[in-house]
Parts: C-alpha cells; structure tokens; sequence
C-alpha cells in the first residue's frame, strides 16, 4: 500500500466514524469545557496522553490555567476545577482511580471514550463517545477500521481537541496573534 492509500484510508475512516458522533454531544461537550470556570488539568495514559497535551498547550495559548495530572508543576485540585481524560477503554485503572479522587474533591470531569458504560464513563459528569475499535475495549465500537490497536479513536480525539479550540477562539473572540503572544519564548 502506497502512502498516498494509507492517508485516504485514514480521512475515510475519521469521516465514517464522525458520521457517528451527534453534533448536539459535540457542541454540549465543548460548551462544557469552555464554561469550566476553574483550572482545567487533563490526564490520559500512553498515546492518548500525548495528544492530550497539544490540546493543554492550545488551551494556555488561549491563557487558560491548565496543567497535565503528574507534571512536577501540577498543582492542586479544587472544587470547581474540571478534569479533563482522554481514555479509549475508559477502564485505565490509573485514570480510574484519578476520575475517583476527583469527584471527591468537587471537580467537574470530563471523558473522550470509545465506551460511556466504562469505569471511568459512569463516574464522569459527561462523555463524548468516539466509537473508535480499541483493543481494551470490547463491542463499544461501531465504526471499524484497518489501522493498528487505538489509531482511530486517537486521532478522532486529536481533532475532535483541535475543532474544540478552533469553537472556543470563535466564541471567545480569540486570534492566532493573540494566543501567539503566549507562545514559548525561551526556546
């Protein structure tokens, strides 16, 4: 298969699975987000914690007080914040236990999943629901796909994260230059 094939079959089945998502869960996922009045701390495991945390730098650039859960920086949690998880299975037992301790402190938490009947999906105060195949999660899926293990719902959250911004500069009256002036500097 040449480059060319693969990346169609990629947008091909972003589109099909995005067929799937209801714009009104997209939209009322979003507002929630960018109504959290608190600090926003994101958390997710392994490739869905990478991608998560382009979406924590969109979010300072927009000068949001955000912090990724387990950085040195982080600090703590207060009723009122909103945790933010990216977890496919929703069953992370990490990001379970985190989701728990949350709640407790009063934060607001949010999941990008594949599976709202998941650990993590019962405790969140609401899920956006990609039905990405994973291999962690069993019969959530109804979109399919040939890539390898959580590709999919990976990059359906990626820009799923990357449209969320591109919502929240609109109604929040931001720019690219503006949000460019807290763009790092020391490098």
């Amino acid at each position: 298969m040449g480059l060319k094939t693969g990346l169609d079959i990629i947008l091909h089945e972003l589109g099909m699975l995005y067929d799937q998502v209801d714009d009104a869960d997209m939209a009322r996922f979003t507002s929630r987000m960018a109504d959290a009045a608190g600090t926003l701390f994101v958390a997710g495991a392994g490739r869905s914690g990478l991608l998560l945390r382009c979406f924590a730098m969109r979010m300072m650039h927009m000068g949001r007080a955000v912090h990724m859960v387990g950085d040195i920086t982080t600090p703590a949690a207060r009723p009122g914040d909103l945790l933010l998880i990216g977890s496919g299975s929703g069953e992370t037992a990490g990001l379970a236990a985190m989701a728990t301790k949350a709640k407790g402190l009063g934060l607001t938490v949010l999941l990008i999943t594949t599976s709202r009947d998941s650990t993590i999906g019962r405790l969140a105060d609401d899920c956006l629901v990609l039905p990405a195949p994973t291999p962690k999660a069993s019969g959530a899926a109804t979109a399919t796909s040939v890539q390898p293990m959580g590709n999919l719902f990976e990059q359906a959250m990626f820009l799923f994260c990357e449209a969320m911004v591109m919502q929240m500069m609109q109604t929040g009256g931001l720019t690219s230059e503006k949000m460019f002036e807290r763009h790092a500097n020391l490098e």
